[in-house]
């Protein structure tokens, strides 16, 4: 069955769709197709921050229909090797908020939540 990842790094985000029986190495060639990054420089992380291995499928790291919906994917992280031969430290930006609404927006929508008496 199809599983949908979303693979975050720095301010990157890739959407894309796998098997759930798919290799992490797999994944990585997916992801190479994408970036230009060669697998062997490409450092996956599952949900609790573990950096996942290559020869594991990703339903073992618990990457299932259940877990990995369309309106709801897996978050995977993404570290790269860097010049130095060493992996980046895994680095996610948070996405930003919205402002908050003004107060004249506030009101008229409690307003037209509200039945009108009369």
């Amino acid at each position: 069955m199809d599983v949908f990842l979303m693979i975050r790094r720095k301010k990157t985000t890739i959407f894309t769709d796998a098997k759930d029986n798919t290799t992490v190495s797999e994944l990585k060639k997916m992801i190479e197709g994408i970036l230009k990054i060669r697998p062997r420089d490409q450092q996956l992380y599952n949900k609790d921050n573990t950096i996942m291995e290559d020869d594991k499928p990703l339903q073992d790291y618990g990457i299932s229909i259940v877990t990995a919906k369309a309106q709801a994917p897996a978050q995977l992280g993404l570290a790269i090797r860097t010049d130095s031969g060493d992996f980046e430290a895994l680095e996610i930006t948070p996405y930003s908020s919205p402002p908050d609404l003004p107060d004249v927006m506030k009101n008229q929508e409690a307003a037209n939540g509200q039945e009108q008496v009369a």
